[in-house]
């Protein structure tokens, strides 16, 4: 899809063929014929971008709700996105602040606009022009252009003059795939870094999988993780920045409803590493923006537990204390890992759902699923089980568990 293209896009007939495309069916074994149809009345470049468009909107509900039937993508732009939920939780973080915020690599407008529709105002910079123009698309159809804006630039010359905070947000991908290495952002990420400390706060939204001595000295780096998933990773800094260091957050995943909720957040508290012991009753596995913030310690400390071995972050304990900060399961047995062994256990058993975790272990999940018999269809007769593979020092052990346990079972 081009500019122009794009464009037509936005006139009254590009409108109604793009209403027209949303009313269609999208599958992929009618894709053609709707296409078919909506060439004989208009113009095939329209309908092509109508129907790019229709299609792109469906993908994004998962990350923006009924929201995305109004929105405008690119397929980049879509794929690197701030979902809603977390452009409205750093929204918030942004809220009471006066002047202007410069958004450096704005892409479509995600967190532009979740600022703007709060009232804050802003600038978004975008080096690729159609993204750009899609990101004015995006404002215009919330009827944000009197709180925000959007303009083709490079993000590196930009002055920062006059802006009260900056939001940057690097592209984190080449045409070779995700790029992992922060000096190879685009910009790098020791350029935006520098240009957010011109500022009195700044907000720079980093891969989860940031190195922690890469966190400029004074800076908070937050974690966020959406209904489990981690999905990205933010640098506060100047008054943005809180006196934690470090912090994971924890987003439910509905969009559905448009209530985005403030989910839970766990920081520091000031304790050693979690004490070493046997396997209790109970397993916790904490959620991985906790692992990536280095807090397994804190979820240790809630639920009265520790470490089964001191270098993998699983938590064993011998209460039950639900917490948002990690998934909880009853430990029925600890065996030696053998794959004959585990497959009699569950025949013995008669398991008809298996699910399979690991954690410090190189085994493949899939071929162990097959190996156990469970490659297959599921088998409704049997009972539900989670195996979770992990070791204990050098020695491999599978653990027999029950998912969301609960008292008294």
């Amino acid at each position: 899809m081009d500019i122009a293209s794009f464009r037509a896009l936005l006139t009254p007939e590009g409108q109604d063929v793009l209403e027209e495309a949303a009313a269609a069916d999208l599958g992929e074994g009618a894709l053609l014929g709707t296409a078919s149809r909506l060439r004989g009345r208009h113009d095939p470049a329209l309908v092509a971008a109508a129907l790019t468009q229709a299609r792109f909107r469906e993908r994004a509900l998962a990350k923006f709700g009924r929201d995305a039937r109004r929105m405008y993508f690119t397929q980049a732009g879509l794929e690197q996105s701030t979902r809603a939920s977390v452009a409205a939780h750093r929204t918030r973080r942004f809220a009471g602040r006066s002047g202007a915020t410069l958004e450096l690599g704005c892409g479509i407008g995600a967190d532009l606009i979740a600022r703007a529709r709060a009232g804050l105002a802003g600038d978004g910079v975008e080096i690729d022009p159609l993204t750009a123009e899609v990101a004015r698309a995006n404002v215009a159809a919330f009827g944000l252009e009197d709180v925000a804006s959007v303009r083709v630039g490079d993000a590196t010359e930009e002055r920062t003059d006059g802006y009260a905070a900056v939001f940057a947000d690097p592209g984190r991908r080449t045409a070779r795939g995700r790029v992992f290495d922060p000096r190879s952002y685009e910009p790098p990420l020791d350029t935006v870094l520098e240009m957010a400390g011109r500022v009195p706060a700044a907000c720079v939204k980093v891969a989860p999988g940031i190195p922690h001595e890469t966190v400029p000295e004074g800076a908070e780096a937050e974690w966020v993780s959406v209904g489990g998933d981690v999905k990205e990773a933010a640098l506060w800094m100047g008054d943005l920045a809180g006196d934690v260091g470090r912090r994971a957050t924890l987003l439910p995943n509905d969009t559905s409803s448009g209530a985005l909720e403030e989910g839970h957040t766990l920081t520091p508290g000031g304790l050693g590493d979690p004490d070493v012991r046997p396997w209790g009753r109970f397993l916790y596995e904490p959620d991985g923006a906790v692992i990536r913030a280095h807090l397994v310690a804190e979820v240790a400390d809630l639920v009265g537990g520790g470490l089964a071995d001191p270098r993998i972050a699983y938590v064993t304990s011998d209460v039950l204390r639900p917490t948002p900060f990690a998934a909880a399961y009853e430990i029925e047995d600890v065996l030696p890992f053998s794959v004959k062994r585990l497959r009699a256990e569950l025949r013995r058993r008669e398991v008809g759902v298996l699910t399979v975790k690991k954690r410090g272990s190189a085994v493949d999940v899939d071929r162990l699923r097959r190996d156990l018999g469970f490659g297959g269809r599921r088998k409704p007769e049997g009972g539900a089980l989670t195996v979770v593979v992990t070791r204990v020092g050098d020695a491999p052990v599978a653990l027999l568990t029950r998912p969301d346990a609960a008292p008294g079972r």
